[in-house]
């Protein structure tokens, strides 16, 4: 059975994250930038989660898991170094219809963590669906080196042109045309062009 591939809207989610380590802390700390409300459950903790707990970015249980530290999360992220720990937590997720991820453990996932190209708002992700990080890491690196950083700047300017012509008084298949054309590589290479001029000039 293969995974649905989906993107998830975290910002006001509560997302809970069983440990307190280093591993703990990176997932977190992906939650987090991503809005969503992060609560780490876990007897001891890493400084950056401490630190993240005083500022009140996050908040942090210091106690051992219980299955009611599921209860109204959106997920769940397994991240101690203990597997009976995570399989606690793993069922305890189960009984109550919510998703768990738990680390370096496929058969015990809901969901996986892809490798991710970010180029501003497009994202390129990578999944092996658990069976070769190593994989998804290397094509990473490779699609990297071919989306470079001009993919942002280029994304975000059809995405200013696409709104303009929405609103347009423009007939629909006109603006299909249009739309396909803005996305198309002839448009990216003439984009491209300027963009590497106007980064040239500012340095």
């Amino acid at each position: 059975m293969t995974s649905f591939p989906i993107l998830l809207r975290l910002e006001g989610r509560t997302c809970v994250v069983v440990g307190a380590g280093r591993v703990a802390a990176a997932k977190a700390a992906g939650l987090l930038i991503h809005g969503a409300q992060v609560v780490v459950v876990a007897p001891k903790a890493v400084n950056w989660i401490r630190e993240k707990a005083r500022s009140g970015k996050l908040a942090w249980r210091r106690r051992a898991f219980s299955a009611r530290d599921v209860r109204g999360a959106f997920l769940v992220v397994a991240a101690t170094n203990s597997t009976a720990s995570n399989s606690a937590v793993f069922r305890a997720c189960r009984a109550r219809g919510v998703l768990c991820n738990v680390v370096d453990d496929p058969e015990h996932c809901d969901f996986f963590y892809p490798a991710v190209v970010r180029r501003g708002p497009l994202q390129i992700a990578i999944s092996t669906e658990g069976n070769s990080p190593a994989l998804a890491a290397r094509l990473r690196k490779e699609l990297e080196r071919q989306f470079g950083p001009e993919w942002e700047s280029f994304v975000e300017h059809i995405g200013k042109l696409r709104r303009q012509f929405l609103s347009a008084s423009v007939p629909l298949e006109k603006k299909r045309e249009l739309l396909a054309e803005l996305a198309g590589q002839k448009a990216f290479l003439s984009f491209r062009r300027q963009w590497v001029r106007a980064t040239r000039r500012r340095t």
